[in-house]
């Protein structure tokens, strides 16, 4: 017996490092760059929102108009700005690409979709994701990079596209393979506005994770695939560096439910290393694909903190 309870731990013990990659020693603080104004998160949000309405894929229009806007937000960041259109059930479409840094082989990759599942508000998913993306580009205007970093805003993330070959971010990852890109990591910024402190606001796919993680909604999760530990420890130390935000991960395998529901996906299937960055979407935010996804319900605060995260994790990538 003695034997078998201690192989049961051992097991248990192994299957908490693998699925969540602590990490103990972080390194020390970093500093972030100036932070993120909050307000004009919310600002950006209310106007991919307000400005844009509906941006699902049948309104084409819409998403055009939306994409305009990206652009000129990303040029006057200083971005090197281009359109990537491609055709979908007979419409036109397009992701809006900003690069930052010199044109190397290598290139690290964050993506963020502007569409919407159907005539829904859609602040939280995802125009918080969008959001960070433009605060992101503000953040990098003048940075010193070793390496390409591409920000990708994408159409048709959302069904019946989703999961096809005619998704906006499957489209960039099959042009970067065609032009020999090598993706050092790509980071999905999906839903990362919506926190909560209060007991039992976090909800989980499997009953066995609520050992291994908090009761409440306070923290962003890195999510990575079984063979993504290497990314997502790079990822979670320097956005752990970068503020006093709590950053969690998770790796495991595809089939969990919500692991693979987004832009990475695409990644993945390239073998590329990618991490999606999440609030972890209908698991925590009860107005999830309904009416109520509105920009007064984010916590604009915390989402401020994901971008100076990720902003030190771009720059420790790209070196």
């Amino acid at each position: 017996m003695v034997w078998i309870v201690g192989a049961l731990a051992l097991l248990l013990v192994a299957g908490w490092v693998w699925l969540t990659q602590p990490l103990p020693f972080a390194g020390g603080r970093v500093e972030g760059g100036t932070a993120p104004d909050a307000e004009r998160l919310e600002v950006r949000v209310r106007d991919l929102v307000g400005r844009f309405h509906p941006r699902d894929y049948t309104h084409a229009g819409n998403l055009a108009r939306a994409a305009r806007f990206l652009g000129e937000e990303f040029r006057r960041a200083g971005a090197a700005v281009s359109e990537q259109p491609f055709q979908a059930a007979g419409g036109s479409y397009r992701n809006v690409i900003a690069a930052f840094g010199p044109d190397t082989r290598e290139v690290v990759v964050v993506g963020a979709h502007y569409d919407v599942a159907g005539e829904l508000p859609g602040a939280d998913d995802n125009a918080s994701g969008v959001a960070g993306l433009l605060e992101l580009a503000d953040r990098l205007s003048g940075a010193k990079l070793s390496r390409r970093v591409e920000l990708a805003a994408y159409a048709l993330e959302e069904m019946p596209f989703f999961s096809t070959s005619q998704m906006g971010s499957a489209v960039h990852a099959r042009s970067l393979k065609a032009a020999g890109r090598r993706v050092r990591g790509m980071l999905c910024l999906e839903m990362i506005g919506c926190f909560s402190d209060e007991a039992g606001s976090q909800q989980f796919p499997v009953p066995l994770l609520r050992l291994f993680y908090p009761g409440r909604g306070n923290f962003i999760v890195v999510v990575g695939n079984l063979g993504g530990a290497g990314i997502v420890r790079r990822v979670k130390r320097s956005m752990r560096r970068a503020s006093d935000l709590p950053v969690r991960s998770i790796n495991a395998p595809a089939f969990v439910p919500g692991l693979d529901l987004s832009d990475h996906v695409n990644f993945w299937r390239q073998r590329d290393p990618a991490v999606m960055i999440t609030d972890t979407a209908f698991y925590r935010n009860p107005r999830y694909h309904t009416e109520r996804d509105t920009p007064e319900t984010l916590d604009y605060g915390r989402m401020a903190k994901v971008v100076v995260g990720v902003r030190q994790a771009v720059l420790d990538l790209a070196e």
